[in-house]
């Protein structure tokens, strides 16, 4: 008897479950940086939605660290979730870059605003594959799927005063830039960084540091610790005239009324053909059946209906098959 296309999903999504364990509209998006605790959310079956409730880490259903640029998704993405598994009564979602989540809270004890963050969480995804290549190396993960995929783009002031055409101009003396750091923040480690190689002007615009929260070259470059937030208010401010941002977060910030226009990067220096959003369970999470759940909603029509709502690329059918992690090099 043949099995049914969302009996397959399902049954994928348990795959990545350790046996032992089985167990809108875009302006009405909550805007992380509000007080800073929206890149921390509890969403509630009851339609309720928590602000910087970190403990929640450590008690509610599903707990989720996600790549930080999704961020504008998750509210949508949530609902949905929730009304189809009504079990689900509380989430905790955490959406800052995927490296910081790697390095400063899964890796070791983390600490946000003074509490105790759990390195536990049920699901974590990232923006490369090499971040889940180093949880497999510390027994933390197996498996994966990819499930949305996004490109390179410039975000500028509004009206483009500076007259900014395309990646090339990143080599013009007469701008300020503001770019994710190349430590945490996987756009700018695993494309950005390879973009301006490719142009022949990585060390110029980066001066050859890797820091965030810096000037890379005075005055020039600025590297950010979060850049979802900090590069929109940056160019608002006149603090910078251009930076390297994900296609959808222009998209997200020009919906809801902030003063930035975008500039395309020609293919394939915007890396769409790399630009794959992946995700596992976690093999210590205390929520393995919840987990599954939502790996199988991911693969859903409705959830990568929701991603292509705010400019995401939906994943392929390949894309969606579980797979094992490679072995790091």
């Amino acid at each position: 008897m043949k099995m049914s296309h969302h009996v397959r999903t399902a049954l994928f999504a348990m795959a990545l479950i350790p046996a032992a364990l089985n167990q809108t509209v875009l302006a009405a998006a909550v805007e992380p940086g509000d007080g800073g605790d929206a890149d921390y959310r509890t969403f509630y079956s009851d339609g309720k939605v928590d602000l910087g409730k970190i403990g929640d880490s450590y008690t509610a259903d599903l707990v989720m660290y996600l790549a930080g640029n999704q961020f504008m998704v998750v509210e949508d993405l949530m609902k949905g979730f929730l009304k189809k598994n009504p079990n689900v009564k509380a989430a905790f979602v955490e959406t800052i870059p995927p490296g910081q989540i790697l390095s400063e809270q899964l890796l070791v004890q983390g600490e946000i605003n003074g509490k105790k963050i759990a390195m536990n969480p049920d699901v974590y995804a990232s923006v490369d594959v090499g971040h889940l290549k180093k949880l497999k190396s510390a027994g933390k993960m197996d498996q994966y799927l990819t499930y949305t995929h996004n490109k390179l783009e410039l975000m500028v002031a509004a009206g483009n005063p500076k007259g900014i055409k395309g990646a090339d101009d990143l080599k013009r003396d007469d701008i300020v830039q503001s770019h994710p750091n190349p430590l945490t923040e996987g756009i700018f480690k695993f494309y950005g960084s390879e973009m301006l190689k490719d142009l022949g002007i990585h060390d110029k615009v980066t001066g050859g540091k890797e820091c965030k929260g810096c000037w890379a070259v005075a005055n020039k470059t600025w590297f950010t610790e979060r850049h979802h937030r900090e590069t929109p208010e940056r160019i608002e401010k006149g603090e910078a005239d251009v930076g390297i941002v994900w296609a959808t977060e222009v998209a997200h910030a020009k919906a809801t009324g902030r003063k930035v226009d975008g500039v395309a990067i020609n293919a394939p220096l915007n890396k769409q053909d790399k630009a794959g959003y992946v995700v596992g369970a976690y093999k210590d999470g205390r929520n393995a059946k919840n987990a599954a759940a939502f790996l199988a909603y991911l693969s859903t029509d409705e959830a990568q209906n929701i991603y292509a709502k705010y400019g995401f690329a939906k994943a392929s059918a390949d894309d969606l098959k579980v797979k094992a992690i490679p072995d790091a090099k």
